[in-house]
């Protein structure tokens, strides 16, 4: 198991703009269940998402409709553990190292000098994660975007997080903006976590099985509302956000003095 699936917090954010009408006039892909169905589902169960839902930007997937699995998880490990501004720097550095425009193809990415990867301003877990990335996608380990598409979550699962550095979390976010899969809910997520916390008047981030069963409601559209978690994370602003904490442990309780 990579050291991200034995549990580092990571938060995505997306922004809204993600799946927008690109310059060209084409749309972006479409989510793999009924959006609309998905939204009423929601507001009819839960008045803090209708509020969200009516006042905060849809749901969207990623742009690109060429990017692979590869380029999806390759991004996924540049986002890992650090703000999407430099996360975003970084992965455009990776990118030029393709040459093409693209990010480099798994056999370039073989051949690359990790210290190009650090140049860049990956870490050494980092580059080691792209490069065993690259062989277990020439080996077919990782799955192309058709294949990808036919497999179910728990299929998925499986096979991504045995590459190194790939573990739930960046299965989820592949699951979310590139496949568009609806019922995931990242309950390790930052950006969920504290956007749940903002949306429902909490003090504290809830612990990921407390997240877990509050989202039990949300089904069979936990992808839609973690993304208005996001959004609730996002319209909060960084200096609420950043109040919230995780919440404190209960402190043991005092044991009565035995009767004399």
């Amino acid at each position: 198991m990579s050291n991200e699936a034995k549990r580092q917090e990571h938060s995505y954010t997306p922004g809204p703009t993600r799946g927008e009408t690109s310059p060209d006039g084409h749309e972006g892909p479409k989510p793999a269940f009924d959006l609309g169905a998905a939204c009423r589902h929601l507001a009819e169960c839960d008045p803090c998402l209708a509020e969200l839902i009516q006042n905060t930007a849809p749901f969207q997937m990623d742009q690109d409709p060429l990017q692979s699995p590869y380029e999806a998880l390759l991004e996924a490990i540049v986002y890992q553990s650090i703000s999407g501004k430099a996360a975003a720097a970084i992965f455009a550095r990776v990118k030029a190292l393709g040459g093409n425009g693209r990010a480099p193809s798994p056999e370039q990415m073989v051949r690359l000098r990790t210290s190009a990867l650090r140049k860049a301003g990956l870490s050494a877990a980092k580059a080691a994660a792209m490069k065993d990335l690259a062989k277990k996608t020439i080996a077919g380990v990782v799955p192309s975007l058709e294949e990808a598409r036919k497999l179910s979550d728990q299929e998925l699962v499986k096979r991504l997080i045995s590459v190194r550095g790939i573990g739930a979390w960046s299965v989820e976010m592949f699951l979310i903006f590139r496949l568009g899969r609806p019922d995931v809910l990242p309950i390790h997520d930052l950006g969920v976590k504290k956007g749940w916390s903002v949306a429902y008047g909490k003090k504290h981030m809830p612990k990921p099985k407390e997240l877990l069963q509050f989202g039990e409601r949300w089904r069979p559209y936990r992808t839609v509302a973690s993304w208005y978690m996001w959004r609730a994370f996002e319209r909060a602003g960084y200096a609420t956000t950043n109040k919230i904490r995780p919440k404190p442990p209960r402190k043991p309780r005092k044991k009565r003095a035995a009767a004399r």
